[in-house]
């Protein structure tokens, strides 16, 4: 099985969107995933995979995102990845797959350290959720949860799977790792317990998939 990691920031009722915007502004919540998605060995980099509506997301100036292999599904093999090219992210190259499967066999040559999931719902659902119609090598076994404890954001209209919830047996397959495997993992201090930005709460946690 490919390691696929999928990095989220989501309230307790998983919300992680609104409008197609993220319904919070916190820098150093974003400063935790720039580092965490870039922190490789020398002379190797992560690749990070996402949906067309995440591309669009992210603002001109910052894509392809700098010092990591961009990788976009989109089913239009016509579609057009317009960036903005500056002398602050001379960026690799963003490259276009029509599925998953591609996506992830693109994020796996030589060279590639670690395959971040980045969003948008539909790629969380499908590496979430193994069925018979996806492979195993699309399976994430890792989640970087950034919990958004408060407020609750009611007016967040984008969800992602609710991951943990107990099947029916009552049983979750997913366990939260320490915060000291964590550091160990990203490979650099990670601020420990709840955090405060701009009135909001958060606490970085990691999952992984038993």
């Amino acid at each position: 099985m490919s390691h696929l990691t999928i990095i989220v920031a989501a309230t307790k009722t998983n919300g992680i969107g609104q409008h197609g915007k993220l319904p919070w502004r916190l820098s150093k919540e974003m400063a935790y995933f720039a580092r965490v998605t870039s922190t490789a060995p020398e002379e190797r980099k992560n690749a990070v995979i996402m949906g067309r509506k995440t591309w669009e997301s992210i603002p001109a100036n910052f894509k392809p995102l700098s010092k990591r292999l961009n990788v976009v599904i989109s089913h239009n093999k016509d579609y057009e990845l317009a960036t903005i090219r500056t002398p602050s992210n001379p960026s690799a190259p963003a490259h276009l797959c029509s599925n998953l499967t591609s996506a992830v066999e693109l994020a796996s040559q030589a060279g590639i350290h670690r395959r971040f999931i980045i969003g948008g719902v539909s790629l969380f659902t499908e590496t979430l959720n193994p069925t018979s119609s996806n492979s195993m090598s699309c399976i994430a076994d890792r989640v970087l949860l950034t919990r958004v404890l408060a407020p609750d954001f009611p007016q967040c209209d984008v969800f992602m799977p609710d991951f943990l919830a107990a099947s029916e047996e009552g049983e979750t397959e997913w366990k939260q790792a320490t915060h000291d495997e964590l550091v160990q993992w990203t490979g650099f201090d990670v601020p420990a317990g709840v955090q405060e930005e701009k009135g909001v709460s958060y606490e970085f946690q990691m999952w992984l998939r038993q």
